[in-house]
């Protein structure tokens, strides 16, 4: 997808949202610094001058704020706007904003001087010219590299979802073949979570889903597994009530009680049980996945650490720094703890 294309609709504003209290402290930071560093331009370090700085500073604010509430009133009404229409928009804004509080600024002058400030105003409209020049190639380079990391989390989501085990697919098939004979009803329900597995596996994989969906994907993966496993395979659930806001990646639980089987229950000749729990604390979802650690241990590091890296890969690209993925082994037990915000 080209994004300078004149037909393009972006999905989102791609300014970063100015209607968190993070972005207010950043954009009240920055005008800081930027009535600072005109300070020192205009009076230098010996001879700062307090007044012109808070004058600067108080001028500065009034602008941004305004400019920000404005842009942040308009967000999710200019995200149907081309990229350029939405840049166009933001400078518009900025401009008028800047231009409307210089003539009120210039307005004041000294004792015995009349009108407003001619020049004031027009410096004023080129910093802000300048500056908001500056700030929207910036949000504009962040913005195509968001999209392409994006596009590679895609490629990554679809990889994963085409890659299911051929060995699991083979052995689910020789399961519920040796189940039609003796009980028909089990083999049918065993066709249709494997079917719906598949369903998951392909579908549209660039939004987050609900974990209650994905909690239950699980558990048609474990009815299957344990056709397989039989009593070797246990499974302990603790969940507990969750909302619409807790939502996770597609295919980002099933990989990590894959493992549990593969690595955890499989290699163990007595079997194990497999812990899952999932619930709210604060603004976050928590979902931690036990199992019993094998003895034998040559080969699965790697496909462990293989997985965890996809699954961290793609919570970094939905998340950010936000979301967690952790392990822990403690009491022959490997712990993966998953920690994701609240998507209130």
């Amino acid at each position: 997808m080209e994004p300078t294309g004149k037909t393009e609709t972006p999905s989102s504003f791609f300014l970063p949202n100015l209607c968190t209290v993070q972005a207010l402290l950043f954009l009240v930071l920055g005008t800081e610094t930027c009535a600072l560093l005109f300070t020192l331009i205009s009076y230098g370090l010996q001879y700062f001058n307090w007044d012109y700085f808070a004058l600067t500073s108080l001028f500065m604010l009034w602008v941004v704020l305004t400019s920000a509430v404005i842009l942040c009133q308009l967000r999710k009404w200019g995200q149907q706007w081309s990229i350029s229409q939405q840049a166009l928009l933001t400078y518009g804004i900025v401009i008028a904003t800047t231009t409307i509080y210089a003539i009120l600024a210039g307005s004041f002058r000294s004792v015995g001087e009349t009108g407003w400030d001619y020049w004031f105003v027009l410096q004023a409209i080129l910093i802000a010219a300048i500056l908001t020049g500056v700030l929207l190639r910036y949000f504009y380079l962040q913005h195509l590299w968001h999209q392409q990391q994006r596009s590679e989390l895609e490629s990554r989501v679809q990889a994963l979802q085409a890659r299911i085990r051929p060995h699991f697919l083979f052995n689910s098939m020789n399961s519920i073949a040796g189940l039609i004979p003796e009980d028909a009803e089990s083999a049918e329900e065993a066709v249709l979570d494997l079917a719906e597995l598949f369903r998951a596996a392909l579908r549209e994989s660039s939004s987050l889903v609900p974990v209650k969906e994905e909690l239950g994907m699980c558990e048609r993966y474990l009815r299957i597994e344990k056709l397989r496993l039989g009593p070797r395979l246990k499974v302990e659930w603790k969940i507990k009530p969750l909302t619409k806001a807790a939502q996770v990646p597609p295919l980002t639980l099933q990989p990590l009680i894959e493992n549990a089987i593969y690595h955890g229950i499989q290699p163990n000749p007595q079997g194990g049980t497999i812990s899952i729990m999932a619930h709210e604390q604060g603004q976050w979802l928590y979902v931690l996945i036990s199992n019993p650690i094998a003895e034998k241990t040559d080969h699965k590091h790697q496909g462990n650490r293989i997985a965890m890296n996809n699954i961290r890969s793609r919570l970094l690209a939905f998340f950010g720094d936000q979301a967690v993925l952790k392990t822990s082994q403690l009491d022959n037990q490997f712990t993966a703890t998953l920690r994701v915000p609240l998507t209130r």
